[in-house]
């Protein structure tokens, strides 16, 4: 299949890289084994590859093979983390969890199911930038919390959080610190012993593994952090998240990972340039265009562009030659305005005239020049009507 275009919506997924798949072929029928059986020849290998895995994963962000647990994705290390920890204390004094009001909807929806379970949740306000208040969250952050989670950067505008200032709150006060990590591994440094974070999530498609596969760190390993699983079988990965291994996903996400822990520090200037370009164009055309998010402290690979009185679906449907999003790919469809740009300070127009552009390994010069005329182009139609 032949599908033209320039993809620039590396925020919503990556396309898996073709060192990955080749990593992962052998394992959907030469080596098929279940892991969990060790008598005979298949299990052990697919045993061994998986461990090669963790080691892979464990290695990208500064942990420890036993602290990485395989999942689905970030969404279930997301509801691992945070149900998990919060219903094994249920009956435990701290009743309060603590996040941020521009989450992925993976926290937010599992802080708010907590909610109904008779926890108290705070959500954090964010700056104009997208940056969490440190004023906030020293006043909320109290002997009565339980957790805080904060994600690492956001989705749709890049904006990186203080992830360990954060974190030293939390433990100032006895609290257990979470950071959904997904749009940040892989696109800039993340080490768990820097951020001195508990428990992080991530996922494999977001760094250009396959899709269904993520892993939750859990700072010394699952039995050191007690959390109450939420699926029940087997009890694989140390009785956290039962169901058989995904052995072929969990190859391609160790390779991944291996493959971006050495290429990164060449990959973030490149990104950054690319970036910088794209927005510097699209400026000089448009010079009521308002680049959302933080000055310094945004991923090298995000611009989330506001252009004032312009729908952003019509600006995209105007676009045809390239592919992004408006605001974050898992709320698209929602007929309210993106809860990022809200609570950034946007009005609902503004939020609906905005557009995001990720770009990654596999975007080029080329690819930036095609994407600046596409949408200069396309807001010029639109703009005389």
């Amino acid at each position: 299949m032949n599908i033209e275009g320039v993809y620039l919506d590396y925020n919503a997924t990556t396309p898996c890289d073709p060192r990955v798949v080749e990593k992962m072929l052998p394992y959907f029928s030469e080596i098929y084994g279940n892991p969990a059986n060790g008598l005979h020849r298949q299990g052990r290998l697919a045993a061994r590859a998986i461990d090669d895995a963790r080691e892979k994963v464990a290695a990208l962000i500064g942990a420890r093979e036993k602290e990485i647990i395989f999942t689905s994705g970030a969404t279930e290390s997301d509801n691992l983390a945070i149900l998990g920890v919060a219903r094994i204390n249920r009956n435990g004094k701290r009743k309060r969890i603590i996040t941020s009001a521009i989450e992925h909807k993976a926290v937010l929806l599992a802080c708010k199911k907590l909610e109904d379970e008779g926890f108290e949740v705070v959500f954090l306000p964010v700056d104009a930038e997208g940056r969490v208040s440190i004023d906030a969250a020293r006043e909320a952050i109290d002997e009565n919390t339980l957790l805080v989670t904060i994600h690492g950067a956001n989705n749709e505008i890049g904006t990186i959080q203080p992830i360990s200032q954060l974190a030293e709150l939390a433990h100032q006060n006895g609290a257990l610190f979470h950071c959904d990590a997904a749009q940040a591994v892989g696109k800039i440094p993340v080490n768990v012993g820097d951020w001195d974070v508990d428990l992080l999530s991530m996922s494999a498609h977001k760094l250009y593994g396959p899709k269904g596969v993520g892993a939750l760190f859990v700072h010394g390993g699952s039995n050191a952090i007690p959390m109450e699983p939420i699926w029940y079988g087997g009890g694989q990965e140390n009785g956290l998240r039962s169901g058989t291994s995904n052995v072929p996903s969990i190859v391609g996400f160790g390779e991944a990972c291996h493959i971006y822990r050495d290429e990164l520090s060449a990959e973030l200037p490149r990104l950054r340039s690319l970036r910088d370009t794209l927005e510097k164009k699209l400026l000089a055309s448009v010079p009521m265009l308002k680049i959302n998010g933080a000055v310094e402290n945004r991923l090298p690979n995000t611009s989330s562009l506001t252009f004032p009185g312009i729908d952003a679906d019509a600006l995209i449907l105007n676009a045809p030659e390239i592919m992004i999003g408006t605001g974050s790919a898992c709320t698209s469809g929602a007929v309210e305005p993106s809860h990022v740009l809200t609570a950034i300070g946007l009005s609902r127009d503004d939020a609906a005239s905005t557009i995001r552009v990720s770009s990654g390994r596999f975007t080029n010069a080329n690819d930036v020049r095609v994407a600046a005329h596409e949408i200069n182009q396309a807001y010029r139609i639109l703009n005389q009507k």
